[in-house]
Protein backbone atom coordinates (compact mmCIF):
# COMPACT_ATOMS: atom_id res chain seq x y z
CA UNK A 1 0.00 0.00 0.00
CA UNK A 2 2.53 2.19 1.01
CA UNK A 3 4.66 1.24 -2.49
CA UNK A 4 1.63 2.34 -4.29
CA UNK A 5 1.01 6.03 -2.47
CA UNK A 6 4.84 6.53 -3.37
CA UNK A 7 4.50 5.43 -6.91
CA UNK A 8 1.46 7.64 -7.54
CA UNK A 9 3.55 10.45 -5.65
CA UNK A 10 6.27 9.97 -8.38
CA UNK A 11 3.71 10.17 -11.02
CA UNK A 12 2.05 12.70 -10.37
CA UNK A 13 5.62 15.02 -9.55
CA UNK A 14 6.89 14.48 -12.87
CA UNK A 15 3.44 14.19 -14.74
CA UNK A 16 3.46 18.12 -13.50
CA UNK A 17 7.02 18.49 -15.10
CA UNK A 18 6.55 16.94 -18.23
CA UNK A 19 2.90 18.29 -18.83
CA UNK A 20 4.25 21.83 -19.57
CA UNK A 21 8.21 22.19 -19.87
CA UNK A 22 8.28 20.33 -22.87
CA UNK A 23 6.35 22.27 -25.37
CA UNK A 24 6.68 26.13 -23.16
CA UNK A 25 9.12 26.84 -25.88
CA UNK A 26 6.59 26.17 -28.29
CA UNK A 27 3.93 28.15 -26.29
CA UNK A 28 6.27 31.48 -26.00
CA UNK A 29 7.10 31.62 -29.44
CA UNK A 30 3.62 31.34 -30.92
CA UNK A 31 1.19 32.36 -28.11
CA UNK A 32 3.32 34.87 -26.37
CA UNK A 33 5.44 36.17 -29.27
CA UNK A 34 8.96 35.42 -27.38
CA UNK A 35 12.40 35.50 -28.81
CA UNK A 36 14.92 33.77 -28.31
CA UNK A 37 16.72 35.59 -25.16
CA UNK A 38 13.34 35.46 -23.73
CA UNK A 39 12.94 31.97 -23.92
CA UNK A 40 16.35 31.09 -22.82
CA UNK A 41 15.54 33.01 -19.74
CA UNK A 42 12.58 31.11 -18.95
CA UNK A 43 14.04 27.87 -19.57
CA UNK A 44 17.16 29.35 -17.55
CA UNK A 45 14.51 29.72 -14.39
CA UNK A 46 15.27 25.30 -13.83
CA UNK A 47 18.61 26.39 -13.43
CA UNK A 48 17.97 29.40 -10.57
CA UNK A 49 15.85 26.35 -8.82
CA UNK A 50 18.43 23.99 -8.72
CA UNK A 51 21.21 26.52 -7.09
CA UNK A 52 18.14 27.88 -5.03
CA UNK A 53 16.53 24.23 -3.71
CA UNK A 54 19.55 22.88 -1.83
CA UNK A 55 19.29 26.33 0.49
CA UNK A 56 15.34 25.15 0.92
CA UNK A 57 16.01 21.54 1.48
CA UNK A 58 19.42 22.43 3.66
CA UNK A 59 18.67 24.98 5.43
CA UNK A 60 14.80 24.50 5.92
CA UNK A 61 13.04 21.21 5.04
CA UNK A 62 16.39 18.99 6.84
CA UNK A 63 16.12 20.86 9.62
CA UNK A 64 12.36 21.76 11.00
CA UNK A 65 9.73 20.51 9.00
CA UNK A 66 8.53 16.72 7.93
CA UNK A 67 9.53 16.15 4.10
CA UNK A 68 5.69 15.39 2.96
CA UNK A 69 4.71 18.75 4.73
CA UNK A 70 7.00 21.12 2.74
CA UNK A 71 6.29 19.12 -0.04
CA UNK A 72 3.03 19.54 0.17
CA UNK A 73 2.66 22.95 0.75
CA UNK A 74 5.21 23.70 -2.34
CA UNK A 75 3.22 21.64 -4.34
CA UNK A 76 -0.27 24.25 -3.21
CA UNK A 77 1.86 27.48 -4.13
CA UNK A 78 2.99 25.44 -7.44
CA UNK A 79 -0.73 25.56 -8.05
CA UNK A 80 -1.32 28.86 -7.72
CA UNK A 81 1.59 30.28 -9.80
CA UNK A 82 0.83 27.63 -12.78
CA UNK A 83 -2.30 28.92 -12.43
CA UNK A 84 -0.84 32.94 -13.03
CA UNK A 85 0.76 31.34 -15.54
CA UNK A 86 -1.70 30.12 -17.79
CA UNK A 87 -3.23 33.71 -17.15
CA UNK A 88 -0.70 35.33 -18.32
CA UNK A 89 -1.04 37.43 -21.75
CA UNK A 90 2.86 38.62 -22.30
CA UNK A 91 6.33 37.66 -21.90
CA UNK A 92 6.77 40.20 -19.47
CA UNK A 93 3.91 38.94 -17.11
CA UNK A 94 4.73 35.60 -17.43
CA UNK A 95 8.46 35.25 -16.58
CA UNK A 96 7.98 36.14 -12.64
CA UNK A 97 5.41 33.38 -11.98
CA UNK A 98 7.73 31.06 -14.18
CA UNK A 99 10.70 32.07 -12.20
CA UNK A 100 8.89 31.51 -8.88
CA UNK A 101 7.57 28.20 -9.60
CA UNK A 102 10.42 27.12 -10.78
CA UNK A 103 12.21 28.00 -7.23
CA UNK A 104 8.62 26.30 -5.54
CA UNK A 105 9.38 23.02 -7.76
CA UNK A 106 13.07 22.26 -7.89
CA UNK A 107 13.33 21.26 -4.09
CA UNK A 108 10.49 18.91 -4.56
CA UNK A 109 12.68 16.74 -6.49
CA UNK A 110 14.85 15.94 -3.36
CA UNK A 111 12.02 16.00 -1.37
CA UNK A 112 10.02 13.19 -3.16
CA UNK A 113 13.09 11.13 -2.97
CA UNK A 114 13.38 11.97 0.97
CA UNK A 115 9.93 10.90 1.36
CA UNK A 116 10.26 7.48 -0.50
CA UNK A 117 13.60 6.72 1.06
CA UNK A 118 11.73 7.63 4.80
CA UNK A 119 9.62 4.72 3.86
CA UNK A 120 12.37 1.94 2.37
CA UNK A 121 14.18 -0.83 3.92
CA UNK A 122 16.16 -1.01 1.08
CA UNK A 123 16.21 1.91 -0.99
CA UNK A 124 18.67 0.20 -3.84
CA UNK A 125 16.45 -2.29 -4.56
CA UNK A 126 13.22 -0.33 -3.69
CA UNK A 127 13.52 3.04 -4.86
CA UNK A 128 13.52 1.64 -9.07
CA UNK A 129 10.22 0.62 -8.47
CA UNK A 130 8.78 3.63 -7.30
CA UNK A 131 10.77 6.37 -9.27
CA UNK A 132 10.59 4.41 -12.27
CA UNK A 133 6.44 5.61 -12.35
CA UNK A 134 8.05 9.17 -12.24
CA UNK A 135 9.21 8.52 -15.93
CA UNK A 136 5.93 7.17 -16.67
CA UNK A 137 4.11 10.27 -15.72
CA UNK A 138 6.30 12.61 -17.52
CA UNK A 139 5.30 9.62 -20.72
CA UNK A 140 1.51 10.21 -20.06
CA UNK A 141 1.86 14.02 -20.01
CA UNK A 142 3.04 14.25 -23.39
CA UNK A 143 0.73 11.32 -24.89
CA UNK A 144 -2.30 13.25 -23.19
CA UNK A 145 -1.01 16.84 -24.59
CA UNK A 146 -0.53 15.15 -28.27
CA UNK A 147 -3.04 12.14 -29.05
CA UNK A 148 -5.52 13.45 -26.77
CA UNK A 149 -6.33 16.68 -26.40
CA UNK A 150 -4.02 17.78 -29.56
CA UNK A 151 -3.09 20.92 -27.97
CA UNK A 152 0.29 20.69 -30.10
CA UNK A 153 -1.05 20.52 -33.04
CA UNK A 154 -0.95 23.26 -35.97
CA UNK A 155 -4.00 24.51 -35.64
CA UNK A 156 -4.85 24.59 -31.84
CA UNK A 157 -0.95 26.34 -31.34
CA UNK A 158 -2.83 28.85 -33.38
CA UNK A 159 -5.91 29.43 -31.54
CA UNK A 160 -3.91 29.48 -28.17
CA UNK A 161 -4.65 25.71 -26.97
CA UNK A 162 -0.87 25.36 -25.39
CA UNK A 163 -1.80 27.51 -22.57
CA UNK A 164 -4.32 24.68 -21.33
CA UNK A 165 -1.06 22.73 -20.19
CA UNK A 166 -0.66 24.98 -17.45
CA UNK A 167 -3.99 24.91 -16.29
CA UNK A 168 -3.59 20.95 -16.70
CA UNK A 169 -0.58 20.78 -14.54
CA UNK A 170 -2.29 23.54 -12.06
CA UNK A 171 -4.92 20.88 -11.21
CA UNK A 172 -2.23 18.49 -10.82
CA UNK A 173 -0.12 20.05 -8.37
CA UNK A 174 -3.17 21.07 -6.48
CA UNK A 175 -3.70 17.16 -6.30
CA UNK A 176 0.06 16.26 -5.70
CA UNK A 177 -0.36 19.14 -2.95
CA UNK A 178 -3.66 18.08 -1.24
CA UNK A 179 -2.19 14.28 -1.36
CA UNK A 180 1.19 14.71 0.31
CA UNK A 181 -0.18 15.82 3.41
CA UNK A 182 -1.67 12.31 3.45
CA UNK A 183 1.48 10.07 3.01
CA UNK A 184 3.59 8.74 5.12
CA UNK A 185 5.20 10.53 8.51
CA UNK A 186 9.01 11.49 7.11
CA UNK A 187 10.67 13.83 10.17
CA UNK A 188 13.63 16.03 9.09
CA UNK A 189 16.78 14.13 8.60
CA UNK A 190 19.10 16.47 10.47
CA UNK A 191 21.28 14.70 12.79
CA UNK A 192 21.89 18.32 15.29
CA UNK A 193 24.72 19.36 13.13
CA UNK A 194 24.12 22.75 11.78
CA UNK A 195 23.89 22.67 8.15
CA UNK A 196 26.29 25.65 6.82
CA UNK A 197 26.81 27.06 3.11
CA UNK A 198 29.62 25.12 2.57
CA UNK A 199 27.69 21.76 2.80
CA UNK A 200 25.01 23.09 0.54
CA UNK A 201 27.37 23.43 -2.08
CA UNK A 202 29.34 20.94 -1.50
CA UNK A 203 32.70 22.68 -1.31
CA UNK A 204 34.40 20.08 0.82
CA UNK A 205 34.17 17.85 -2.42
CA UNK A 206 36.54 20.57 -4.16
CA UNK A 207 39.87 18.49 -3.22
CA UNK A 208 38.68 16.48 -5.91
CA UNK A 209 39.57 18.43 -8.70
CA UNK A 210 43.07 17.92 -7.72
CA UNK A 211 42.96 14.61 -9.75
CA UNK A 212 43.29 15.19 -13.62
CA UNK A 213 40.84 12.56 -14.46
CA UNK A 214 37.98 13.90 -12.47
CA UNK A 215 38.79 17.88 -12.96
CA UNK A 216 38.40 16.87 -16.82
CA UNK A 217 35.11 14.77 -16.57
CA UNK A 218 33.84 17.79 -14.36
CA UNK A 219 34.70 20.32 -16.96
CA UNK A 220 33.57 18.63 -19.80
CA UNK A 221 29.99 17.69 -17.34
CA UNK A 222 29.42 21.67 -17.32
CA UNK A 223 30.62 21.97 -21.47
CA UNK A 224 28.21 18.84 -22.30
CA UNK A 225 25.25 21.12 -20.19
CA UNK A 226 25.31 23.65 -23.20
CA UNK A 227 24.63 21.45 -25.90
CA UNK A 228 21.93 19.57 -23.40
CA UNK A 229 20.19 23.43 -23.12
CA UNK A 230 19.32 22.97 -27.00
CA UNK A 231 17.63 19.78 -26.63
CA UNK A 232 15.15 21.08 -23.72
CA UNK A 233 14.79 24.71 -24.86
CA UNK A 234 14.50 24.00 -28.94
CA UNK A 235 13.46 20.48 -29.57
CA UNK A 236 9.52 20.62 -29.08
CA UNK A 237 9.54 24.19 -31.47
CA UNK A 238 11.58 22.71 -33.67
CA UNK A 239 9.38 19.84 -34.36
CA UNK A 240 6.42 21.64 -34.12
CA UNK A 241 7.37 24.60 -36.96
CA UNK A 242 8.91 22.00 -39.39
CA UNK A 243 5.78 19.91 -39.66
CA UNK A 244 6.10 16.98 -37.68
CA UNK A 245 2.25 15.73 -36.16
CA UNK A 246 1.81 15.10 -32.48
CA UNK A 247 5.57 16.57 -31.43
CA UNK A 248 5.08 15.81 -27.51
CA UNK A 249 3.14 12.33 -27.59
CA UNK A 250 6.69 11.60 -30.47
CA UNK A 251 9.27 13.03 -27.66
CA UNK A 252 7.98 10.50 -25.13
CA UNK A 253 9.93 7.93 -27.03
CA UNK A 254 13.30 9.95 -25.22
CA UNK A 255 11.52 8.76 -22.01
CA UNK A 256 11.08 5.22 -23.19
CA UNK A 257 14.56 5.06 -24.11
CA UNK A 258 16.05 6.38 -20.61
CA UNK A 259 14.28 3.50 -18.98
CA UNK A 260 15.88 1.21 -21.76
CA UNK A 261 19.44 1.89 -21.15
CA UNK A 262 18.99 2.38 -17.96
CA UNK A 263 18.67 -1.22 -17.37
CA UNK A 264 22.26 -1.95 -19.82
CA UNK A 265 24.32 0.96 -18.22
CA UNK A 266 25.69 -1.14 -14.97
CA UNK A 267 26.54 -3.94 -17.70
CA UNK A 268 28.05 -1.45 -19.98
CA UNK A 269 30.01 0.28 -17.21
CA UNK A 270 31.21 -2.71 -16.33
CA UNK A 271 32.32 -4.46 -19.43
CA UNK A 272 33.92 -1.52 -21.23
CA UNK A 273 34.77 1.22 -18.64
CA UNK A 274 33.72 4.52 -17.49
CA UNK A 275 35.58 6.04 -20.26
CA UNK A 276 34.33 4.17 -23.15
CA UNK A 277 30.59 4.64 -21.52
CA UNK A 278 31.22 8.82 -20.88
CA UNK A 279 33.05 8.91 -24.94
CA UNK A 280 29.70 6.70 -26.03
CA UNK A 281 27.15 9.65 -24.34
CA UNK A 282 28.68 12.70 -25.37
CA UNK A 283 28.95 11.37 -29.32
CA UNK A 284 25.45 10.46 -28.90
CA UNK A 285 24.83 13.96 -28.35
CA UNK A 286 26.97 14.77 -31.87
CA UNK A 287 25.13 12.14 -33.89
CA UNK A 288 21.39 13.30 -32.42
CA UNK A 289 21.85 17.16 -33.34
CA UNK A 290 23.43 16.14 -37.04
CA UNK A 291 20.38 14.02 -37.53
CA UNK A 292 18.10 17.49 -36.15
CA UNK A 293 20.13 19.50 -38.37
CA UNK A 294 19.40 17.23 -41.88
CA UNK A 295 16.04 15.45 -41.11
CA UNK A 296 12.72 16.87 -42.09
CA UNK A 297 9.23 16.06 -41.13
CA UNK A 298 8.82 14.14 -44.71
CA UNK A 299 11.42 11.77 -45.77
CA UNK A 300 13.76 12.07 -43.26
CA UNK A 301 10.85 11.78 -40.35
CA UNK A 302 12.96 8.77 -39.47
CA UNK A 303 16.14 10.98 -38.17
CA UNK A 304 14.30 13.15 -36.01
CA UNK A 305 12.91 9.93 -34.78
CA UNK A 306 15.79 8.22 -34.15
CA UNK A 307 17.71 11.60 -32.67
CA UNK A 308 14.70 11.47 -30.24
CA UNK A 309 15.38 8.40 -29.17
CA UNK A 310 18.95 8.55 -28.52
CA UNK A 311 17.92 10.33 -25.66
CA UNK A 312 18.75 7.51 -23.64
CA UNK A 313 22.06 6.90 -24.39
CA UNK A 314 22.99 11.10 -24.50
CA UNK A 315 21.52 11.13 -20.77
CA UNK A 316 22.24 7.67 -19.47
CA UNK A 317 25.74 7.26 -20.69
CA UNK A 318 26.53 10.67 -19.70
CA UNK A 319 24.90 11.92 -16.87
CA UNK A 320 23.95 8.97 -14.81
CA UNK A 321 27.20 6.77 -15.60
CA UNK A 322 28.81 10.81 -14.17
CA UNK A 323 26.92 10.49 -10.85
CA UNK A 324 28.12 6.66 -10.70
CA UNK A 325 31.60 7.81 -11.16
CA UNK A 326 31.27 10.46 -9.41
CA UNK A 327 30.24 8.66 -6.47
CA UNK A 328 33.14 6.06 -6.99
CA UNK A 329 35.89 8.39 -6.81
CA UNK A 330 34.62 10.23 -3.33
CA UNK A 331 35.19 9.13 -0.30
CA UNK A 332 32.54 8.04 2.45
CA UNK A 333 32.40 11.87 3.91
CA UNK A 334 32.24 13.60 0.88
CA UNK A 335 30.25 11.53 -1.11
CA UNK A 336 26.87 13.78 -0.57
CA UNK A 337 29.19 16.97 -1.34
CA UNK A 338 30.51 15.33 -4.49
CA UNK A 339 27.12 14.84 -6.03
CA UNK A 340 25.52 18.17 -4.55
CA UNK A 341 28.63 20.10 -6.33
CA UNK A 342 28.03 18.16 -9.69
CA UNK A 343 24.51 18.88 -9.50
CA UNK A 344 25.11 22.84 -8.75
CA UNK A 345 28.06 22.63 -11.27
CA UNK A 346 26.23 20.99 -14.21
CA UNK A 347 22.03 21.75 -13.63
CA UNK A 348 23.32 25.04 -12.33
CA UNK A 349 25.57 26.82 -13.92
CA UNK A 350 26.09 24.50 -17.16
CA UNK A 351 22.87 25.08 -17.86
CA UNK A 352 22.35 28.22 -16.99
CA UNK A 353 24.67 29.26 -19.27
CA UNK A 354 23.73 26.91 -21.90
CA UNK A 355 19.86 28.61 -22.18
CA UNK A 356 21.49 31.63 -22.84
CA UNK A 357 23.93 30.42 -25.21
CA UNK A 358 21.01 28.43 -26.88
CA UNK A 359 18.71 31.56 -27.19
CA UNK A 360 21.22 33.66 -28.38
CA UNK A 361 22.04 30.95 -31.23
CA UNK A 362 18.34 30.86 -31.82
CA UNK A 363 18.12 34.46 -32.35
CA UNK A 364 21.08 34.79 -34.59
CA UNK A 365 19.25 32.03 -37.18
CA UNK A 366 15.48 33.33 -36.98
CA UNK A 367 14.62 34.97 -40.13
CA UNK A 368 12.32 37.70 -40.75
CA UNK A 369 9.42 35.76 -41.06
CA UNK A 370 9.94 34.06 -37.41
CA UNK A 371 11.07 31.13 -38.84
CA UNK A 372 13.92 29.76 -37.96
CA UNK A 373 17.10 27.83 -39.92
CA UNK A 374 16.96 25.17 -38.13
CA UNK A 375 20.00 23.33 -39.84
CA UNK A 376 22.23 26.41 -38.92
CA UNK A 377 20.52 26.26 -35.41
CA UNK A 378 21.67 22.34 -34.38
CA UNK A 379 24.76 22.39 -36.12
CA UNK A 380 26.35 24.46 -33.59
CA UNK A 381 25.30 22.27 -30.51
CA UNK A 382 26.45 19.51 -32.67
CA UNK A 383 29.90 21.31 -33.42
CA UNK A 384 30.41 21.71 -29.72
CA UNK A 385 29.50 18.70 -28.27
CA UNK A 386 32.17 17.26 -31.12
CA UNK A 387 35.00 19.97 -29.92
CA UNK A 388 33.97 18.49 -25.74
CA UNK A 389 34.39 14.87 -26.99
CA UNK A 390 37.29 14.91 -28.71
CA UNK A 391 38.92 17.17 -25.27
CA UNK A 392 37.77 14.62 -23.36
CA UNK A 393 38.70 11.55 -25.41
CA UNK A 394 42.26 12.92 -25.13
CA UNK A 395 42.68 13.87 -21.69
CA UNK A 396 40.79 11.66 -19.65
CA UNK A 397 42.72 8.06 -18.86
CA UNK A 398 41.26 5.00 -18.61
CA UNK A 399 40.01 3.57 -15.20
CA UNK A 400 38.22 1.39 -13.48
CA UNK A 401 34.70 1.80 -11.59
CA UNK A 402 32.21 -0.12 -10.28
CA UNK A 403 28.90 0.30 -11.37
CA UNK A 404 27.53 -0.74 -8.02
CA UNK A 405 29.88 1.43 -6.34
Amino acid sequence: MITLRLSLMMFLQFFIWGGWFVTLGTYLSNTLSANGGQIGMAFSTQSWGAIIAPFIVGLIADRFFNAEKILGLLHIVGAVLMYCMYQANDFASFYPYVLAYMIAYMPTLALVNSVSFGQMVDPSKEFGKVRVWGTIGWIVAGLMISYVFSWDSAQSIADGMLKNTFLLCSVASLMLGVFSFTLPNTPPQSSGKAVTIRDILGLDALALLKDKNFFVFFLSSVLICIPLAFYYQNANPFLTEIGVENATGKMTLGQVSEVLFMLALPVFLNRFGIKATLVIGMAAWVVRYALFAFGNADEGLFMLIVGIALHGICYDFFFVSGQIYTNSKAGENVKSAAQGLITLATYGVGMLVGFAVAGAITDTYTMETGAHSWQQVWLFPAGFAAVVLVLFAILFRKEKVNADA
